[in-house]
């Protein structure tokens, strides 16, 4: 039962990324590249009645893992505190920001909430970036100091940051040149992301520019992706052992390069959709990748003194997993059909669909 819940909770956040994700990248292009406010209509009108929708995965994926993996639940929110919280009031600047702007049509009002929905965008593609960094990285579980644990096994806390700005200190921050570096690839993957929805949904001014900028960011992005392969080595001197145990994992990554070498031509794309489902494709993999190459382990120890956090030994009883199956299908089937139906009745360009305007 571990192991269906588990493949529930990444399928989630899988499908959260590739959803929101557009999102963030819209809200990204919107800050660096829609300068006429046609424009700006446009991006926003193009994950306009998305958006909120986009992140009730977010929320289920929370639920399944309060429900399902209860320990580790407690220690991640205890510990990423101070980044939750930062995500939670850019998740809700994003939102007002598309909210406000068009309640009163006046230049600097526009302005600062134009600002306020690309920064936030910007900002939370990059800490949820960071934030797959610290999984794949590892905590200090237990907080143990000169070898010495001084809190329960499965409890820590992190700074945004330490002075060595090092994933090998032994007092980690959620910040350091490795989560950086993945937090700066997520940045990239859901920029090209977000312009690719950007040219399925819409016929705005800037979507032969955007297809250069997709072009240019995936030579960017697959420089990012290589220089993250010898980074990983130094974090995890193994890191394709359960590749190697296992080897129809390796149709993950496959995926991955597939994505990616498929945006090189965004140019030549026939249908606009096309672009859109190769970075999804490289989202998907990319993700696939990260959680096959720890697994077991959904959140590895740093110390030699408590034990990692796997999904094992962070999961509740199984009564009540098998209990919470019951539940789970019939939500599932409603989730799927509020969702055929949204993308149905919003299906196509999105150009003279009215959003945001009072």
């Amino acid at each position: 039962m571990e192991l269906f819940w588990y493949i529930v909770l990444v399928t989630m956040l899988a499908i959260y990324v590739i959803l929101d994700g557009y999102d963030f990248g819209a809200g990204i292009i919107h800050l660096f590249f829609a300068k006429k406010e046609e424009d700006k209509k446009k991006v926003v009108k193009a994950i306009g009645p998305f958006w909120d929708a986009n992140e009730v995965w977010l929320i289920a994926a929370g639920g399944v893992l309060f429900f399902a993996f209860p320990t580790l639940y407690a220690s991640s929110f205890s510990g990423f505190y101070l980044p939750l919280m930062m995500v939670l009031w850019l998740l809700i600047f994003r939102a007002i920001g598309l909210e406000l702007r068009g309640q009163i049509h006046n230049r600097i009002w526009e302005s600062i909430w134009d600002k306020a929905f690309g920064v936030a965008s910007l900002l939370l593609a990059l800490f949820f970036g960071v934030a797959l960094g610290n999984v794949v990285r590892g905590v200090n579980l237990g907080n143990v100091v000169d070898g010495v644990s001084t809190h329960e096994a499965h409890y820590f806390f992190l700074p945004l940051w330490n002075s060595e700005f090092s994933p090998h200190s032994e007092t980690l921050g959620v910040i350091d040149w490795f989560t950086l570096l993945l937090g700066i690839i997520t940045v990239v993957s859901l920029t090209i992301h977000g312009a690719n929805w950007v040219i399925f949904k819409t016929n705005a001014s800037i979507n032969n520019q955007l297809k250069k900028v997709v072009f240019t960011l995936s030579f960017v992005l697959l420089g990012l992706v290589i220089i993250s392969l010898f980074a990983w080595h130094i974090i995890e001197p193994k890191p394709f052992h359960n590749f190697i145990e296992h080897p129809f994992l390796w149709i993950f990554p496959l995926l991955t390069f597939v994505g990616l070498f498929g945006l090189f031509n965004v140019k030549q794309h026939k249908k606009h959709i096309t672009g859109f489902l190769y970075s999804s494709l490289f989202l998907l993999g990319g993700l696939a990748t990260t959680v096959a190459s720890i697994f077991p382990k959904v959140l590895p120890s740093t110390n030699n003194i408590n034990p990692d956090l796997t999904i094992y030994n962070v999961a509740a009883n199984e009564y009540g997993l098998s209990v919470g199956l019951n539940w789970f299908f019939i939500a599932a089937i409603l989730v799927v059909v509020y969702f055929v139906i949204q993308y149905k009745v919003f299906k196509g360009k999105m150009d003279d669909v009215d959003y945001g305007e009072h």
